[in-house]
């Protein structure tokens, strides 16, 4: 496992922290096919996978803003954003998974007796439905969605709820994501933070800048550590 600071053992966290999509999800085949259904009713081009998968951790306007390139600025831009996610609510789970290597992590977390759960900056009636067809994640100790609260990423407060709700200390937590906004929401919380190398990232370079204390190349890594 790669990594700019080890400030303990994985095993020595009393709860791990996901953010989902790019994270815990691949969900990026789901959210450009709900793209491609829009492009194609507004007479444009579909895109491949290398234009929406970047795009994939950044909400419904940065998804449409990779497709529609620079006609966006010029589109009714609150219309297409309720157009995507109607086409992506439908079809939530048709092609998401795990990525790999994720299942056989939050297994051996379940199996240490290390608490874990997710925050996700999707709202709460995307992330219960997607969460409920995912079998590997129905051991969560906490789920939070970008409007459970009055804040959300960057903000460290839906991150101190969950600790909260699980009893533990910010300090004794990491937090795991593949968005710098994920970086920057976990050191404000006084959790340690490792960016998630396999999603939804820029570049690794860029990922690699936001400093968290571990940059994990694959869910293995953690697995491998625990």
């Amino acid at each position: 496992m790669a990594n700019s600071q080890a400030p303990r053992p994985l095993i020595e966290y009393d709860a791990f922290l996901f953010d989902l999509d790019g994270t815990l999800l691949d969900t990026a085949d789901d959210l450009g096919a709900a793209l491609n259904a829009v492009l194609i009713s507004n007479k444009i081009e579909p895109v491949s996978s290398d234009i929406y998968r970047p795009a994939a951790s950044n909400g419904a306007g940065a998804l449409l803003e990779a497709g529609f390139k620079e006609l966006w600025a010029k589109q009714p831009q609150s219309e297409l954003i309720k157009q995507l996610v109607d086409e992506y609510a439908t079809n939530i789970a048709n092609h998401t998974r795990c990525f790999s290597g994720v299942e056989s992590l939050l297994i051996a977390l379940d199996q240490k007796k290390i608490k874990w759960g997710i925050m996700t900056n999707k709202p709460g009636f995307l992330t219960d439905p997607l969460v409920a067809a995912i079998p590997a994640l129905k051991n969560a100790s906490v789920v939070i969605s970008g409007d459970t609260l009055a804040e959300a990423k960057p903000s460290p407060l839906p991150l101190l709820h969950c600790a909260k709700f699980m009893q533990v200390e910010p300090s004794r937590c990491l937090y795991i994501g593949d968005a710098q906004r994920d970086i920057q929401a976990g050191k404000a919380a006084g959790m340690h933070t490792a960016t998630a190398l396999w999603g939804y990232i820029p570049s690794k370079d860029e990922a690699i800048a936001w400093e968290a204390n571990f940059n994990w190349l694959s869910p293995i890594d953690g697995f491998n550590h625990i």
